[in-house]
């Protein structure tokens, strides 16, 4: 899951755990956990190694119990797990280490948690949960995730800014379906009704994605014009010849933020984006 900046070379964007504790919980929380990210770093522990088990178990606590209805313990298991989001980054911090595997590290582990999480719910409402119009409503929160934080990548790969969060980010995707979930889980202890959380914060999520997608593309779509303007590159170039940037962009069609054009600085600008989008 995600680390803090100073120690993984991450954007301050908001990390799942950055999302569900205040900065005052999560100042407690880090001083109470800093001896404990000492104890591992002694014995050898690395900072990748608590980021790879606390995805696994925000995996396993979603894809074990939301399939199953028991969303309260479910939601109690994920939130568990999230501290591990404290405590990679107070061991980075303490080792002197920011990379730029981390980054990448950090940002892929998070793209699985959130699939994880709205899979457990759609194989809920594609089994005992009997709804197929919320199966197609949580896989659809889980696509439009990933494509979220896609166009926020792929902009920063060709070196913009895309200066715009976007109504639904992934701290907020998550969050609102997290509670949603634990709170609907009460009806197994006998509160008649509160199961009806879950499928409105799984609307709302869905409804906020697509603003979002609106948001970033619009957003790109202006930033790029003003870019090539700036550079003398708007319009059809004669010949057929393009510039790096344009076949970056062509390229990118199937391949992804990899198959931007190389060179420092879209490297780096990679590298940020992917960085940064981990939480959005």
């Amino acid at each position: 899951m995600g680390q803090p900046v100073a120690s993984r070379g991450r954007a301050a964007t908001p990390t799942l755990g950055k999302a569900m504790l205040n900065k005052y919980a999560r100042a407690f929380f880090t001083r109470v956990l800093t001896p404990f990210a000492a104890f591992l770093i002694r014995r050898g522990v690395s900072p990748d190694t608590v980021t790879l088990l606390g995805t696994a178990g925000v995996v396993a606590g979603a894809l074990v119990f939301f399939p199953r209805g028991e969303f309260f313990w479910g939601t109690i298991v994920i939130t568990l797990f999230v501290f591990s989001d404290l405590v990679d980054g107070n061991m980075a911090r303490q080792m002197g280490r920011s990379s730029r595997w981390g980054a990448f590290l950090d940002s892929t582990l998070d793209r699985v948690a959130d699939s994880a999480i709205f899979g457990g719910f759609a194989l809920w409402y594609a089994g005992s949960g009997d709804d197929n119009i919320l199966c197609a409503v949580s896989i659809f929160c889980l696509a439009s995730g990933q494509v979220v934080s896609y166009t926020k990548a792929r902009g920063e790969s060709i070196g913009l800014p895309v200066a715009v969060n976007g109504l639904v980010e992934r701290a907020e995707r998550l969050v609102i379906s997290l509670v949603a979930a634990g709170l609907a889980g009460f009806e197994t202890f006998g509160v008649p009704g509160i199961h009806v959380l879950l499928p409105i914060a799984l609307w709302i999520v869905a409804v906020g994605s697509v603003v979002t997608l609106i948001q970033r593309v619009v957003t790109v779509r202006r930033e790029s014009a003003e870019a090539d303007a700036a550079t003398g590159q708007e319009g059809d170039r004669p010949d057929g010849q393009d510039n790096g940037q344009d076949n970056g962009r062509d390229n990118s069609r199937e391949e992804g933020p990899e198959s931007a054009p190389q060179g420092s600085s879209q490297s780096s600008s990679k590298t940020s984006s992917q960085s940064s989008e981990a939480t959005s």
